[in-house]
């Protein structure tokens, strides 16, 4: 089993707390740990959904066979770790953790629906759609311009 972080960065504008929703799917891009194809595929799944896993009295979020070798593995969401609001504007922080068998997960694609507010203001905004990179709005509390840019992702491997 390996355990790995997701690791968010990204210029917040006036904004923070960066959080997806509570039902929120993650897309992923996945590697195979025994033949290493990477699946051309976003690959969905989320905390609250759980499958059986084949041959075994356990289940997982995400339980997938390998389009070119066939075989079986499985992502959970690590469940002694929460999921973090992004707080910190330019630095990689730790937003999820899951623990993986049989396949890695390499890439992450930001999408709708995040939850961020007003760094003065605390203004709540909603619905926020990060699947073309970058998010702008308007704070009428403070007549500044919110907004979240220059995104990137990366996975770390966890103790």
């Amino acid at each position: 089993m390996v355990k790995l972080g997701l690791y968010f960065k990204a210029d917040l504008e006036n904004v923070t707390e960066l959080v997806p929703v509570e039902d929120y799917q993650w897309h992923f891009k996945i590697e195979c740990g025994s033949c290493r194809e990477v699946d051309a595929s976003w690959i969905t799944f989320n905390q609250e959904d759980m499958f059986d896993v084949s041959g075994s009295k356990g289940s997982a979020n995400l339980v997938m066979r390998c389009k070119f070798c066939k075989r079986e593995s499985t992502a959970q969401f690590d469940t002694g770790a929460k999921i973090l609001p992004y707080t910190k504007t330019g630095e990689f922080q730790r937003i999820a953790s899951f623990d993986c068998r049989g396949l890695e997960l390499v890439d992450f694609s930001p999408r709708d629906s995040w939850l961020a507010k007003g760094a003065e203001s605390g203004t709540k905004f909603e619905d926020i759609d990060l699947l073309e990179g970058e998010w702008a709005e308007y704070d009428e509390k403070v007549n500044e311009p919110v907004g979240i840019s220059n995104i990137e992702v990366r996975f770390k491997k966890e103790k």
